[in-house]
């Protein structure tokens, strides 16, 4: 990964952070994307150790937000004319509905929109380096979902969980539409599980469900370095060179559900989204 540069999402804690890490020990130059300052400069502080001859850098922006997703996007594109690998990893639940400023439902917008919008700021950039990867991290939660296209926004009922399952599902067929409309320009686009990881995801319930969420995490979760591991693999792994459209899990393809291979959803769900975010990448219908 010497000379190489991954921008990364939710670089600051859990996986993000463990596999930004490991790829700067691997020689990567790391750019993240960050909403909190303080956490974002630790996590600088942290890789400037690894590799302090590196220019790693930070750009601060709340991914939940479609004003700041599209300037963040601008803003790397014009510092980072190539870029080697981006991971879309900036992901969380909610218990509660919340409607961002946009009119989008938070889980939504930040662990659906925003992939699709980064990606389509720094697609130019990814195939002036190709041989190129976008990594796309979603997660098991698919397979307990169902999307329905008339109602993304969840206003017909909404429950934390099955919102982040149906983001995770998005986030499988937004890979499968993207690795299609990819073809021949030598980028390739993965997603993948990382495993039930010791992390701050959750922190956001209360009472008996955050409870037992915190007890799960203490007694089976993995840690974040071991949750990494399939990010970390797809970014830099020979193995799977040319691999695209992918579901990976402890770096190994895995099937997706049923509903995580439907390429006529995939197709509606990227149009829909297009339509919501205006972007327009210019790539094949």
């Amino acid at each position: 990964m010497h000379g190489r540069t991954v921008v990364i999402t939710g670089g600051t804690s859990g996986i993000g952070l463990a596999g930004a890490l490991e790829l700067a020990r691997r020689g990567a130059r790391l750019v993240l994307v960050a909403r909190d300052p303080a956490r974002a400069e630790d996590a600088l502080i942290q890789l400037r150790r690894i590799s302090p001859e590196a220019r790693h850098g930070i750009h601060i922006a709340d991914l939940s937000r479609l004003s700041e997703m599209r300037r963040v996007g601008a803003v790397i594109a014009a510092a980072e004319p190539r870029v080697d690998v981006l991971v879309n990893n900036a992901g969380a639940w909610f218990p509660d509905r919340i409607e961002t400023e946009d009119g989008f439902e938070m889980t939504f917008a930040l662990d659906h929109l925003s992939y699709m919008v980064l990606t389509d700021a720094l697609l130019p950039s990814l195939v002036a380096a190709a041989p190129s990867r976008i990594v796309s991290t979603s997660s098991e939660a698919h397979r307990f979902a169902a999307l329905d296209l008339a109602d993304l926004h969840g206003r017909a009922g909404y429950r934390g969980f099955s919102a982040y399952g149906r983001a995770k599902l998005c986030n499988i067929l937004f890979t499968r539409e993207l690795a299609r409309r990819l073809s021949g320009t030598g980028v390739t686009a993965n997603a993948f599980h990382p495993g039930f990881v010791a992390s701050r995801f959750g922190d956001a319930g209360r009472g008996l469900g955050r409870r037992a969420f915190g007890l799960a995490k203490a007694l089976f979760a993995i840690s974040p370095e071991a949750g990494a591991a399939t990010l970390v693999h797809l970014a830099t792994s020979p193995e799977v060179e040319g691999t695209t459209g992918g579901y990976h899990a402890k770096c190994r393809p895995l099937q997706p559900s049923r509903a995580g291979r439907d390429d006529a959803v995939a197709r509606r769900l990227w149009d829909m989204s297009s339509e919501m975010t205006g972007i327009g990448s210019g790539l094949p219908a």
